[in-house]
């Protein structure tokens, strides 16, 4: 019996997407697609946090964005939404966006590279942190 590794599911849920760059990201934003953080609150300590994203911690994703379910947000009107899922390096995303076009969110996406595609790109313009403060200030350039 064989049996798909992770690579091989990255790969499909990858080949169900139309991924967003980081260049792309502030005319999709413009044109009103939404983005959402899913990157657990540690790492967003750790990493910053990306101004405007709508926060989903990737283990409630679906509920909160299937226009179905009864804990879905008020964001979350129809399956012709817009949403990039975010992470930190562009892997979960993929796996997470794949999940919600499985619940007929069509236009689900991700961005490649995640956070850290936007900070090299110069997309987010971090503030230096103020001593008594554990992260830092972040803000997206083209704002």
């Amino acid at each position: 019996m064989s049996h798909l590794t992770i690579d091989g599911m990255l790969e499909q849920a990858r080949g169900r997407l139309r991924r967003v760059y980081a260049f792309e990201l502030p005319q999709a934003v413009g044109r009103g697609a939404i983005l959402v953080d899913i990157r657990p609150q540690a790492q967003r300590i750790k990493e910053g946090t990306i101004p405007g994203a709508l926060v989903i911690e990737r283990n409630v994703l679906e509920w909160r964005l299937d226009p179905a379910s009864s804990a879905r947000l008020a964001l979350a009107t129809d399956h012709d939404v817009e949403w990039i899922v975010v992470c930190s390096e562009g892997y979960t995303s993929s796996l997470a966006a794949a999940s919600l076009q499985q619940l007929g969110l069509h236009r689900a996406t991700d961005l490649v590279g995640g956070y850290q595609a936007l900070k090299a790109a110069g997309l987010l313009t971090v503030a230096a942190a103020a001593p008594h403060f554990q992260r830092e200030v972040a803000t997206l350039a083209w704002l």
